[in-house]
Parts: structure tokens; sequence; C-alpha cells
């Protein structure tokens, strides 16, 4: 009988190519702490995600503890002041992070049927930051809000 070869890498080949993999990253000069999000980081992905719009402070209201003992599961809410009807409503909310690994944490699709612009979930966050949420209104225009909340124990591996 004819053994079939296969393509398969055994565990000493899967360690060794994991670990030059990590010698060539480690002499990048690349760091975990550089790929963190900050704040410049987070401008440049709230940018993305409303199309360079102008962004107003208003509106929005970021609801956060002031200290988070456990950054494992932090609770927040955002509200943005809008009648919620078919000619002015909100449509996005994205909530953004200044200093976890990504600083994308969530978006939200909303509509004139949701009756009220508010939006609530629970994240991690790894360090003591501003969370800022921004609001997309159905004409285009952006309204922002942040807060900032200190964390004494990082849920993102901190």
């Amino acid at each position: 009988m004819k053994k079939l070869e296969t393509n398969v890498l055994d565990r000493r080949q899967i360690l060794k190519s994991v670990g030059l993999g990590a010698l060539t990253l480690a002499g990048t000069g690349i760091s975990y702490n550089s790929v963190q999000a900050t704040p410049e980081k987070a401008s440049e992905y709230l940018s993305k995600v409303t199309g360079g719009a102008t962004n107003s402070k208003g509106k929005v209201t970021v609801k956060l503890p002031e200290i988070a003992e456990n950054g494992r599961t932090v609770p927040i809410t955002v509200t943005v002041d809008s009648p919620m009807t078919d000619g002015d409503y909100v449509k996005k909310v994205h909530i953004i992070s200044e200093r976890n690994p990504q600083p994308e944490v969530i978006s939200f699709n909303l509509s004139p049927s949701m009756g009220k612009a508010e939006v609530s979930t629970r994240m991690r966050l790894g360090k003591t930051q501003k969370v800022r949420a921004a609001a997309v209104m159905n004409d285009g225009s952006v309204y922002t809000g942040d807060k900032e909340i200190k964390v004494t124990i990082g849920g993102c591996g901190g």
C-alpha cells in the first residue's frame, strides 16, 4: 500500500517558523506599545468613519463612570440630542478609544423608528483614557462628545 504524502507541517516546523517571525519583528523595532491606539490614531479613525466631515462639539453626551475598578467591562451610554424624525435623525454612532490596542470600539446604525438616539453597551478599556463618541446625522453633519475615564485594572491585557 502506498503512503499518501501531505503538505502538513509538523510541530517543529511550526515552532521554527513562529520563532523566525518573532525574531524578524524584534529586529524591526516594532513593539507592543507602538501598535497601541493614540489620540492621533483615534482622530484618523474618526475622520475615516465620518468621511472627513467637520466635527462639531455638542449634541452628544457620553456617560461613563469616573473610575473603572476593572477595565474588562465598562458600561457606556451615548445620548444624542436629536428629534429622530424622518427629516432629522442620527444615522450612526461610533465609539472610539484613544488608548486601547485599536481605536474602534463599536459602531451603531440608527433609524428614526428608534424614537430616541441613545445606545448603551459594555466595553474593555486597557488604561486611563478619553473615550469619544461621534454621531453622524442623516444630512452628513457630525457631532462629537467625549469623557475621560480612569481605569485602575486594565481589561485589554493591562
